[in-house]
């Protein structure tokens, strides 16, 4: 049995995104085809909600968002919060004490804000390859004086915690054995150079599903389309998952099927064929 899809959720960054961190005129016309069609457009990201890029925000027929990697859905509309998962701010507290012993940089994401140590902000900006991400760092991290002691003082649930390291068996060995460590935590990475970490439920396809829910809609009426191993679980829990041509190996081994690359309007080649029946 077949279903039409209801709502298509997007990473942005590799995905609905070109490199440049431009929407393509390809991509814009599929999603405002889809949206007239009546089908929810998601952007569904590892970013918080004051990072999302302005071309997402200006998107005229945008009502839900799924942020912090799927730690927070937010109705825009209304401002209701439809899905939360945090982190206790004892146990964000305890792994950064954890992480301090490990050749990373970190930061974390407490109410769609990002916090980093001041004396962590410029190492980390310097470890991104991209221009554009080092931009990202300087204008959306605030710095504080030590991160640990402000999310002690805050106690508050934290959405993310966000690592970032040179050293590529460093980053290889927090993906395969920091979950095991802890044992109440989602360890996933977006870019080559990060890892990052939400509670087990704090997954974007766990807030993809409640989002479903929450609108009555079949859950096998879903789409996704991502490229980085924190979409992974959109791309299997979506009715239909869409891997980006860009996307990891490992990460297209695991869907359906794969379409073109976020520089060559990969998503709008996909919802011309799994949603409009188009070659």
């Amino acid at each position: 049995m077949t279903f039409p899809i209801k709502i298509i959720a997007l990473d942005l960054d590799g995905t609905l995104l070109a490199t440049d961190k431009s929407l393509s005129a390809e991509n814009y016309a599929a999603l405002k085809r889809a949206a007239d069609a009546g089908i929810w457009i998601v952007p569904t990201t590892g970013r918080f909600l004051g990072g999302l890029p302005q071309p997402v925000k200006d998107l005229p027929f945008l009502r839900y968002v799924i942020t912090v990697n799927g730690a927070e859905g937010l109705d825009l509309a209304t401002g209701e919060t439809f899905y939360r998962e945090t982190i206790p701010w004892q146990r964000a507290v305890e792994i950064m004490k954890w992480l301090d012993h490990k050749e990373v940089v970190y930061d974390c994401c407490i109410g769609n804000e990002a916090f980093i140590s001041v004396d962590k902000r410029e190492d980390m900006a310097l470890m991104m390859k991209h221009p554009k991400g080092r931009e990202f760092v300087y204008k959306f991290r605030k710095p504080v004086e030590e991160l640990k002691n402000f999310v002690e003082l805050r106690k508050q649930g934290v959405q993310k915690i966000q690592m970032t390291t040179k050293n590529a068996e460093v980053r290889r060995d927090l993906l395969e054995n920091m979950a095991a460590e802890f044992g109440d935590i989602s360890v996933v990475s977006s870019v080559p150079s990060n890892v990052e970490v939400t509670t087990l439920k704090g997954t974007k396809g766990d807030a993809l599903m409640a989002l479903a829910d929450h609108l009555g809609i079949d859950r096998k009426a879903t789409m996704s389309f991502g490229d980085g191993l924190n979409d992974v679980s959109m791309l299997t829990k979506a009715g239909i998952g869409v891997a980006m041509g860009n996307a990891f190996d490992n990460v297209k081994d695991l869907v359906q099927y794969v379409t073109d690359t976020n520089d060559n309007h990969g998503v709008a080649k996909g919802i011309a064929r799994f949603v409009f029946g188009e070659e």
